[in-house]
């Protein structure tokens, strides 16, 4: 970045419209929880941890002496044992309305500056998200709600993050799960949610039905069964006026499926990555009363997800071979490759493009993101390093 050309952040006007004192946001902006954005979106801060009430992820937009908030992702927590969990969080509801948790990465997509920009969950612009956006979402909509966010999920096999062909997409598209006001992140209800992006022919998340919460864990069971059949990864409970936090709940072949992919890279991902799903197994197993059966068949899978990726990446590496992660992106400027080469380079991602192949109107590019932490700690313990 050229230092000369950085857009300074008035701190007077902006510790006004956050409600803190300059002091607090100086020392944001010090200690880096404050960060500015890249290129042509150095008038974006992006928090880089949760402060106050403020997400992490959440965007202050500066423009013109005046400032907007672009809020974060809010957490959902998980349910654990399913039953237990909607009676306690939605006791005082008469019924939850479920729809599907996508497997892909998430997004937000505004309107600044009068274009579409795609905001990952750590506040970044991506390129890559951005121009997909731009092409799947009418622009229309944020010249009418200019005050709106989308919050929704990017799936299908051209994911450079998450690729999954299981949707039956054949690209890339964005499902709409949740819609919210910039500054206070209110959301809408669900069904005036998913009206409004009916209005503007936005692809969303699907509505399995609404419940009483007395026996909605019986039909969410049901539910992640069949999801679990075709490798899809959950659901999403919500409360239908949104005041009530949303919660999740996912099969059992979405958790062995993570696990699967985190195995082969086993150097790349954090412990509590891998300790988490095979905790939630644990817990499906006794809510759902598995018989020895069950529980045989669940440790098998479970077992297989974790050993038979890391043996295989053990024997390559052992055979002098690089592991890599191999994904695509489909886009209709080939500058947009270019860029987001650049942005996963400023994230300190190892990545090798390959030559754009065009497939009609549009560039595929193909894509092997090196795990180096996982190839080089294999290929030492190979030569004799003690773990």
């Amino acid at each position: 970045m050229n230092v000369e050309s950085e857009v300074k952040l008035d701190i007077e006007l902006a510790a006004g419209y956050l409600k803190m004192p300059q002091s607090r946001v100086q020392g944001l902006l010090n200690k880096r929880l404050l960060l500015q954005n890249w290129d042509d979106y150095q008038h974006l801060f992006r928090f880089d941890k949760n402060i106050s009430k403020i997400e992490h992820g959440s965007v202050l937009y500066q423009k013109d002496g005046s400032f907007e908030l672009i809020r974060g992702f809010p957490k959902i927590q998980r349910a654990m044992l399913l039953g237990s969990a909607i009676n306690d969080h939605f006791s005082k509801i008469g019924s939850v309305v479920v729809e599907e948790k996508m497997n892909g990465y998430n997004v937000r997509v505004a309107g600044i500056d009068g274009r579409i920009a795609a905001i990952t969950r750590g506040g970044l612009v991506c390129p890559y998200s951005t121009e997909r956006a731009e092409y799947l979402i009418k622009p229309d909509f944020f010249t009418d709600h200019p005050d709106l966010i989308l919050f929704g999920e990017m799936a299908g096999p051209d994911n450079p993050y998450v690729p999954k062909d299981i949707y039956g997409i054949e690209s890339l598209e964005f499902f709409v799960f949740d819609i919210r006001h910039k500054g206070s992140g209110k959301p809408y209800p669900v069904y005036e949610r998913r009206k409004l992006a009916e209005e503007y022919g936005f692809t969303q998340v699907r509505l399995f039905g609404e419940f009483p919460t007395s026996h909605a864990a019986d039909e969410i069971a049901e539910i992640i069964r069949e999801l679990g059949k075709i490798r899809h990864e959950g659901v999403v409970i919500k409360d239908p006026q949104m005041v009530l936090h949303p919660i999740k709940y996912t099969c059992s072949q979405s958790n062995c499926a993570d696990l699967r992919h985190a195995f082969r890279y086993y150097n790349d991902y954090g412990r509590d990555y891998f300790f988490s799903r095979v905790v939630r197994e644990g817990f499906q197993s006794v809510e759902w009363d598995e018989n020895e059966s069950e529980l045989q068949k669940r440790c098998l899978q479970l077992g297989e997800s974790i050993l038979h990726p890391m043996v295989d990446s053990i024997r390559q590496i052992k055979d002098g071979k690089r592991i890599s992660d191999d994904v695509q992106i489909r886009v209709r400027d080939i500058a947009v490759a270019s860029r987001f080469e650049e942005y996963l380079r400023r994230l300190g991602v190892d990545a090798v493009f390959e030559a754009p192949q065009q497939v009609g109107d549009e560039y595929l590019v193909k894509i092997r993101k090196l795990n180096q932490s996982t190839n080089d700690k294999t290929e030492s313990m190979c030569k004799g390093e003690l773990w």
